[in-house]
This record gives C-alpha cells, structure tokens and sequence, in this order.
C-alpha cells in the first residue's frame, strides 16, 4: 500500500523490485509515465479507449494486458467481502495473508503444511 499515489513515491518500490530492463505491462495510468525513463520496457493498455488486451505481432496471443494483476485484485476483493469492511491499519496483513495463499495455490490441510512450513524455516 503507498502513502500517496505519485510517481516519486512509487519509483524506488519499482526500482527495488523488479530488474532493469524488464518489460512491464500497465494500464495508462500516469503514474506509470517515466518508466522507460527509469530504464524498463513498458507496453500499456488503454481501458478508457475499451481496451484490455492487445496482440501486437499479430499470432492472435494477446501479449499486452494487466488481466492477471486485475484478476489477483478481484479474487482479493471476494476473500474480504465476507468481513464487511477492514481497518486500513490491519490491510496490510490481510493482504499478505492473501497473497500467500494465493501463491502457494494450496486449500484445506495442504495450506496447513506449507503455513508450517512457512514457520519452521
């Protein structure tokens, strides 16, 4: 979670986590303007123009979208409806919480192992 939405704010988490170079697909939001400047490839979609994925070599696979981070958001979403509203203090847990499991891609006992093992190493 940021602070603010800005890109002095954002620019050292993106340099922090993700390798120069490294092609990053984004809506067009302006926050993501200088990141050429900073040293990546970026190819965007435009929502506002009812895009959402875009083909650009034209083999019919869409290489350009952000569907798999939008995706993340909506399943996170669904998991927090059930609790009605959390404190904004307390979102960051959930939010790890959340993408643990959602990494691991394990339910029920097979979570439990990989919980236990999270703890004991």
């Amino acid at each position: 979670m940021l602070e603010n939405v800005k890109q002095v704010t954002i620019e050292p988490l993106i340099r922090a986590t993700i390798a120069p170079q490294t092609r990053v697909f984004t809506d067009e939001y302006d926050i993501y303007g200088r990141m050429t400047q900073w040293g990546y490839a970026h190819s965007t979609v435009c929502h506002a123009a009812g895009e959402y994925a875009r083909d650009e070599d034209g083999d019919g696979h869409h290489e350009v979208h952000v569907n798999t981070i939008e995706g993340f958001w909506s399943l996170l979403r669904s998991w927090l409806r059930p609790h009605r509203g959390i404190s904004q203090e307390r979102l960051p847990l959930y939010l790890g919480f959340f993408e643990f499991i959602h990494n691991v891609r394990k339910r029920g006992k097979a979570l439990l192992h990989s919980l236990i093992e999270l703890l004991v190493t």
